[in-house]
């Protein structure tokens, strides 16, 4: 779950993106200047992330600012379910990612399994849109929005991506080392009810 120190830099931060975005007075563009200078710092203290790359990530941010979407992709095939080793941390996550402007959920997700699995595939269902804030993921930047949609094969082939070293499918009971940033046991483990029970009824935090 969120750390306390996290939350407040992220709203401190949330704060001050909105006011530069709409205020217009010199004085108050100082002041949140500032505000977003001390999300950076707490960030720093606690991650151990280097300022400048904290200052990217905050400065390229524009406007009111609201949660990140992740999307990601549930395929089950023979009681198992598909899953990628991302290259950034060597750990296995659901293919997916954030959500790229222009596309609708569907065909963001119909991409990204593409892109990182090879395989073509169909969108069937919403499993569940969950708020990061309530998973145990490690402390992260921005508040994010998961969002889980089932898909089947149609076809292509097992096949890694640019982002990707493997791919392979794994049982519920002998799920692989987990990039815990993008998935967590028990979420997977959720998952797989809805294999067991097709009329579950979707999951929202």
């Amino acid at each position: 779950m969120s750390h306390k120190w996290l939350e407040w830099a992220k709203k401190i931060q949330s704060l001050s993106q909105a006011g530069l975005a709409f205020s217009k007075d010199d004085y108050d563009i100082e002041r949140f200047v500032e505000l977003r200078k001390i999300s950076a710092e707490i960030m720093e203290e606690y991650t151990g992330l280097e300022m400048q790359k904290i200052k990217d990530l905050f400065t390229n941010e524009t406007g009111y600012q609201t949660p990140k979407l992740d999307v990601r992709g549930v395929v089950f095939k023979d009681d198992k379910v598909l899953m990628v080793r991302e290259k950034i941390d060597d750990r296995w996550s659901l293919p997916g990612g954030f959500c790229d402007i222009g596309l609708s959920p569907k065909e963001n997700i119909v991409k990204e399994i593409k892109e990182e699995s090879g395989y073509d595939v169909i969108p069937t269902r919403l499993l569940a849109l969950l708020d990061m804030n309530k998973h145990p993921h490690p402390p992260q930047p921005y508040h994010y929005y998961k969002l889980f949609i089932q898909c089947e094969i149609v076809g292509g082939y097992a096949t890694v991506g640019l982002e990707t070293k493997g791919v392979d499918f794994y049982f519920e009971d002998y799920l692989p080392t987990l990039s815990l940033n993008r998935n967590t046991e028990s979420q997977i483990k959720m998952l797989f009810d809805f294999l067991r029970n097709p009329d579950k009824e979707a999951i929202i935090d």
